[in-house]
C-alpha cells in the first residue's frame, strides 16, 4: 500500500482527464531527478518503491545519504552505471485533479531517436535547462524536435536554481535566450518555471526561496494545463483494424475512432477508394450505441455492401482525408544505416502499409539553426523535410491536423527495423486530380521507327577525365551509322535548362535531377541519348537510373585518377579551385563517389578516347541498342 493513497483511491480516477508529458533537455539538466522529486513529493509511490529507492541510492545512488531520486526512472543498470538516461521510461501518476503519463527521455544526442520516439504521443513537453549552462545545442535540438511532432505546449524549467543561489537575473536570462530561439518554433504556450529536482524548490509548491517568481509550481501547472487534444471537434476518422464477420448474417469495421464522432445515420466515405455508405449500427462490447466519439473502440455496420479492408480509412463523408500517392512529410531519420533514394522502404501508417521511395534531395534540416541545406541522404537522427512516392494511393491527413491519421513509419524491407519516424505536411498532388495521359504513339512505334532501341549512356567522372570528348566522339560515330541521338552536356545544360543553378550541394542535386528527367523525356522519344556529367553523387545517378526502365540506362564511369584530370586542367578550373577562387569544386573541397558496379568502365590512362568510343559503341550493338531489325520491344538487355 502507498502511504497516502489519495493519488490512487479517488473514486473518480475513469474521470479525470489525461495529460502526457515528455522531459527533454542536454544531458546532466537533472530530467529524471525532477521526475522522481515530483512522484516522490505528490505522494504516488507505493510502499516497496520507496523502500527499493532508499536501498538503491544508499547501493549507486550520487547523494550520499539522501535520496537519489534519479533512480525511480533509471531502471537499466548501464543507466545506473553511467549516471545518465538511455532508454525512454513511462510513469503514471494521478493526482485529485488530473491523471498523467510522463516520458523521460534521454539528453545525449545519440539517443535522440529516443526522444522523439517519447515526445510522439505528448500533449506538452518539459524543457530543462540547467541554470549555471543556460540554453545549451541540445536545448536547441530538444526544442525543435519538440516543434516538429506537433507539440505546441512546453513548459520551461530551469532547474538548479539552487546551485546559482536562486538568482532571479540568472532565471531572467536564460528565459529571455530560449524566448529569442523559440519564437519561430511554433510554441502556443511556454511557461517558464524555476525549479530544483533535488531540493524540490516549485516541483510541488511554491518556494520561499524564489520569493520573486509568482506563477504556479510545475505539478499547479500542469494539473490545469491545456491538453490539446480536442480530437471530438474533428472530422470523423477510424483507420479499420479488423473486418468482423463472425457468422454470414453480419459484416462489421473495427477499430479505434481516431478522431471526430459517429452517429447512426451518418454517410461515412471509404478511402482511399471513393466509395459511400450509411451507418446502420454503431457496435461495442456492452452494446450498440447511437454515437460515438474519439477514443472509443467500435465496430461499425453499414447499409450495403462495400469493399473494405485492413488499412482503409472511414472518414465522414463531409469532410473526407486527403488521398495521394506523392506526400511532403518531416523525416526523423532513426536507423544506424543511413537512407538509400535508391531503395524503396514499407511506409506504414495506422493499419496500412505500403511500399514508398524517398525522393533526394532531401532538404536537412540543422536543428540548430533551423536552416536547410540539400543532401543525397540521411544519416541516423537527421531531421528532414522530403517528397515521398507511393506504390498506391493512401490516406492520410496533415500531422499538425491529425497525428494519428498524420504521422508514419518506414521499415527497412531487409531487416525489418524503424528506419525513420514522419510527419506528413501534405500531399504533393491528389491522385485523382492528376492522371498520366496515354498517348497513342508510343516509345515502342518511336523506337520501332528508328531501328534501334532507346537508351541513357551516362558519363559520369571527375572534371577533366575526358567525359565530353568521348562522348562526342561516340555521338559522331553513332550519326555517322545512322542512329538517331542527342547529347546533354553538362557545360550546355548550364546555359539554359539548368542557367539559374550554381555548385552548392542542392543545385548540384537539383542538376542531375534536371539532365534525368530531360534525358528520360528523349529516351521515351526513342533516341539514343548521351549525358556527360560530373554527377559525383551515388545517391543521384540512382535515381536516374530509377526513372528509366530496366536496362536503359547505362553508366559509363570514365575513370581518370585526380592527379591526370588535374595535370589537363584544360579550363583552368583546378588551378582556381586550389587558389580558393571556385568553392565545393569536385576532387578538391567536394567528394566524389564514383560508381561501384557501373556497365561501362573506362580506363583513360590505358585508352585514348577514340578507342574509348569504339569500344562503347561495340557495347551498345552487343545490348541490342543498335539493331536494325528491331521489331519486338523488349527492355530486357
Amino acid at each position: 500500500m502507498a502511504r497516502d493513497q489519495r493519488a490512487w483511491d479517488e473514486p473518480d480516477l475513469e474521470s479525470k482527464s489525461l495529460l502526457r508529458f515528455i522531459t527533454c533537455g542536454s544531458v546532466d539538466d537533472g530530467k529524471s531527478t525532477l521526475i522522481g522529486r515530483l512522484l516522490y513529493d505528490s505522494k504516488s509511490l507505493l510502499d516497496d518503491q520507496l523502500d527499493t529507492l532508499a536501498a538503491d541510492s544508499k547501493a549507486v545512488g550520487t547523494q550520499g545519504a539522501e535520496l537519489d531520486f534519479a533512480l525511480l526512472v533509471d531502471g537499466l543498470q548501464a543507466e545506473r552505471e553511467q549516471g545518465i538516461t538511455i532508454d525512454v521510461a513511462y510513469r503514471f501518476f494521478s493526482t485529485a485533479r488530473r491523471k498523467f503519463i510522463v516520458a523521460d527521455t534521454p539528453g545525449h544526442e545519440q539517443y535522440t531517436r529516443n526522444m522523439i520516439t517519447g515526445a510522439s504521443t505528448a500533449d506538452v513537453a518539459v524543457i530543462l535547462i540547467d541554470a549555471r549552462k543556460g540554453v545549451l545545442t541540445q536545448t536547441r535540438r530538444h526544442s525543435r524536435l519538440v516543434s516538429l511532432v506537433g507539440i505546441r505546449r512546453v513548459v520551461l524549467a530551469v532547474n538548479k536554481i539552487d546551485l546559482v543561489g536562486y538568482d532571479q537575473r540568472v532565471f531572467d536570462r536564460i528565459v529571455e535566450d530560449y524566448a529569442a530561439f523559440a519564437g519561430a518554433l511554433g510554441f502556443e504556450e511556454i511557461a517558464a518555471i524555476p525549479v530544483s529536482g533535488l531540493r524540490g524548490d516549485n516541483v510541488i509548491a511554491p518556494s520561499a526561496d524564489t520569493p520573486w517568481y509568482g506563477g504556479p509550481s510545475l505539478l499547479e501547472h500542469l494539473e490545469t494545463v491545456d491538453a490539446g487534444r480536442e480530437t471530438a471537434d474533428r472530422p470523423f476518422r477510424l483507420p479499420v483494424q479488423w473486418v468482423n464477420r463472425p457468422n454470414a448474417d453480419f459484416r462489421g469495421f473495427s477499430g479505434l475512432i481516431a478522431s471526430g464522432r459517429v452517429n447512426t445515420g451518418d454517410t461515412v466515405r471509404i478511402l482511399p477508394g471513393e466509395g459511400e455508405a450509411v451507418v446502420t449500427r454503431i457496435v461495442t462490447y456492452d452494446g450498440d450505441l447511437k454515437q460515438a466519439d474519439a477514443g472509443a473502440a467500435v465496430t461499425l455496420v453499414l447499409d450495403r455492401e462495400i469493399d473494405i479492408s485492413r488499412g482503409d480509412l472511414i472518414a465522414g463523408a463531409a469532410s473526407p482525408a486527403l488521398i495521394s500517392d506523392r506526400l511532403s512529410a518531416d523525416l526523423a531519420w532513426m536507423d544506424e544505416a543511413p537512407l538509400d533514394p535508391a531503395r524503396s522502404y514499407w511506409l506504414k501508417l495506422g493499419a496500412r502499409t505500403v511500399s514508398a521511395r524517398v525522393v533526394a534531395p532531401v532538404s536537412v534540416v540543422d536543428v540548430e539553426t533551423g536552416a536547410a541545406s540539400a543532401a543525397s541522404t540521411l544519416a541516423l537522427n537527421a531531421i528532414a523535410t522530403v517528397e515521398i512516392t507511393l506504390d498506391r494511393p493512401l490516406a492520410f491527413d496533415p500531422y499538425p491536423e491529425n497525428r494519428d491519421t498524420g504521422g508514419f513509419i518506414l521499415i527497412d524491407r531487409l531487416t525489418n527495423a524503424t528506419a525513420a519516424a514522419g510527419m506528413v505536411r501534405g500531399a504533393l498532388h491528389k491522385s485523382s486530380d492528376v492522371q498520366w495521359q496515354e498517348l497513342d504513339v508510343g516509345v515502342d512505334a518511336r523506337a520501332a521507327q528508328k531501328g534501334q532501341r532507346p537508351a541513357v549512356v551516362w558519363f559520369t567522372g571527375l572534371s577533366g577525365a575526358g567525359k565530353s570528348t568521348i562522348a562526342n566522339l561516340l555521338e559522331r560515330r553513332l550519326h555517322h551509322a545512322g542512329r538517331h541521338t542527342y547529347l546533354l552536356d553538362g557545360d550546355n545544360l548550364r546555359h539554359g535548362l539548368n542557367g539559374d543553378l550554381g555548385f552548392s550541394p542542392a543545385d548540384r542535386i537539383e542538376n542531375v535531377r534536371r539532365a534525368a528527367e530531360a534525358a528520360k523525356l528523349m529516351a521515351d522519344a526513342g533516341l539514343i541519348v548521351l549525358v556527360s556529367l560530373i554527377s559525383p553523387f551515388r545517391a543521384d545517378r540512382a535515381l536516374a537510373r530509377g526513372l528509366l526502365p530496366a536496362g536503359q540506362f547505362i553508366e559509363v564511369h570514365v575513370d581518370t585518377p585526380l592527379e591526370v584530370a588535374e595535370q589537363r586542367d584544360v579550363k583552368g578550373l583546378y588551378r582556381r579551385a586550389r587558389a580558393g577562387e571556385i568553392k565545393d569544386f569536385t576532387g578538391i573541397d567536394s567528394p566524389y563517389e564514383p560508381p561501384e558496379t557501373p556497365e561501362v568502365r573506362i580506363d583513360t590512362t590505358a585508352m585514348s578516347p577514340d578507342a574509348a568510343a569504339e569500344a562503347l559503341y561495340l557495347a551498345l550493338e552487343r545490348r541490342g541498342v543498335l539493331n536494325p531489325a528491331f521489331a519486338a520491344f523488349d527492355y530486357t538487355i
